[in-house]
């Protein structure tokens, strides 16, 4: 037991290193916001501890809640850092729906046109959720299009679509993952299963198009029809 946790600490410390990296080239100053907001609850617990003649333990609480506050902070401000690198790239929302947690399956590219707009899918208990990107005014024929196809199998589910973008009616990317979550569920697990295998069995767009294994060809272009 104590070989296996000597050999995950050093993992997760350079995990930690890495995000702390990744974080400073978005957010220079998350170094000096984590280290103030440590000093600062260390400070003010320490002070209570010196007025009310107990600096020993609330010096001690001090130091655990000044790592706790530290640890919330950088998360958060890492976490922001890095849907501000992925903000505009081809498939971020895929990526942030691919972590959404338990409970859902997210397929992506179910549909895309030769513009490069994108549908996803995430079917979870609250039905069916699909997840746009590019060119508002395309991805809304291409979500039409996805609902169509799929009300042949399960119309009796309730559908919702997200298209991800700042404009108005639109869903920011950061705020994907939460609006998915507040959705009502209102499927049992037992039916998100068999909605599951019908939707897989109706095949998406990646499994059906013949794409080539290796670097896709000089010159190949997009199949017609969507």
């Amino acid at each position: 037991m104590a070989r296996k946790e000597t050999s995950e600490n050093p993992g997760r410390l350079k995990q930690i290193a890495l995000t702390y990296r990744m974080t400073k080239k978005v957010d220079s100053k998350v170094g000096l916001v984590v280290a103030a907001v440590g000093i600062v609850t260390f400070g003010v617990l320490l002070a209570i501890g010196f007025w009310i003649d107990h600096p020993v333990y609330l010096g001690i609480l001090g130091f655990l809640l000044a790592f706790l506050a530290m640890a919330i902070v950088f998360g958060r401000r890492a976490e922001r850092a890095a849907f501000g690198q992925m903000e505009g790239q081809p498939g971020a929302a895929a990526a942030v729906l691919d972590n959404i947690g338990r409970g859902w399956t997210t397929t992506p590219a179910v549909a895309m046109n030769r513009s490069q707009d994108v549908v996803h899918r995430a079917v979870g208990k609250a039905g069916i959720v699909l997840v746009a990107e590019g060119n508002p005014n395309r991805v809304k024929g291409l979500l039409a299009a996805e609902k169509k196809r799929m009300a042949r199998i399960v119309a009796d589910v309730p559908v919702h679509d997200v298209i991800v973008g700042d404009g108005e009616g639109q869903v920011p990317l950061k705020k994907v993952r939460t609006t998915l979550l507040k959705l009502p569920r209102v499927l049992p697990g037992a039916q998100v299963t068999v909605v599951n295998d019908r939707l897989r069995a109706l095949g998406d767009l990646m499994s059906n198009m013949p794409i080539p294994k290796g670097p896709m060809p000089k010159g190949m272009r997009m199949p017609k029809g969507r």
